[in-house]
């Protein structure tokens, strides 16, 4: 089982987009959307100012680094929220995972045969692939990076790794939340606020769920095999 890819949605999507172009190395695999009714796709090479004197419609970004695959689509919240997860399973993982799915009654839906999607009643929808070879040679690309952890920031991380650790079978314990302190300190003077706000995250790694094993106040990270640091990236999950 492999954390793979994982779709953000965000009224951000240019700075977005343009971060992990500029500072974290992606390359630009396309941006889908239309141009009045065709549906149309651009490559890199295509500015934004020349996709809007098209009259060009965002639906989605595609970002790819190693054995990463990112997707930002456009939405309503500023700070990128989690849509879904990406993961790839051998055949018998995903048989497994569906039929665990099945039981729960949990919404299961096919995309052509391409992709599967599960709902998991905690805010946010699983994508799961059986072995394909476009996945397997995305997955051969770890060597220049792979997603090693996830963190995300969550009202109810219990129930997001209660539903992610039970559907896919995956280990989860105590330490897959943790409670932290975050926020900004005030200058001197300042009453309107404390130092420091309460907020909770859910830990996911690709051995599992569990404590990130590189601490740090960063809430998710990439993992690159020759030079093992992590790059901040913020997201939440949606509610």
């Amino acid at each position: 089982m492999h954390l793979f890819h994982y779709h953000l949605v965000t009224s951000k999507v240019r700075e977005v987009e343009a971060r992990y172009v500029g500072k974290l190395g992606f390359d630009l695999i396309g941006r889908h959307g239309r141009i009045g009714e065709e549906v149309t796709s651009f490559e890199s090479g295509h500015g934004w100012q020349e996709l809007d004197r098209l009259g060009f419609k965002l639906r989605l970004t595609e970002l790819e680094r190693g054995a990463v695959n990112v997707v930002v689509q456009p939405g309503q919240w500023e700070l990128p929220r989690v849509d879904h997860l990406g993961f790839a399973l051998d055949e018998d993982e995903f048989i497994e995972t569906l039929a665990r799915a099945e039981v729960r009654e949990l919404r299961i839906q096919e995309h052509g045969g391409r992709r599967t999607f599960v709902s998991t009643n905690a805010g946010y929808r699983l994508e799961l692939h059986p072995p394909r070879e476009w996945l397997d040679e995305l997955l051969e690309k770890e060597s220049v990076l792979r997603l090693a952890e996830l963190h995300l920031r969550a009202d109810d991380p219990e129930l997001k790794a209660s539903a992610l650790g039970e559907l896919l079978a995956a280990p989860y314990t105590n330490e897959t939340v943790e409670d932290r302190r975050c926020g900004r300190a005030l200058r001197p003077g300042r009453t309107s606020r404390p130092a420091a706000a309460a907020c909770r995250a859910l830990h996911l790694t690709n051995d599992g769920l569990g404590r990130s094993r590189s601490p740090g106040t960063s809430t998710c990270g990439f993992r690159n095999p020759a030079q093992p640091r992590l790059l901040p990236c913020p997201l939440r999950t949606r509610p």
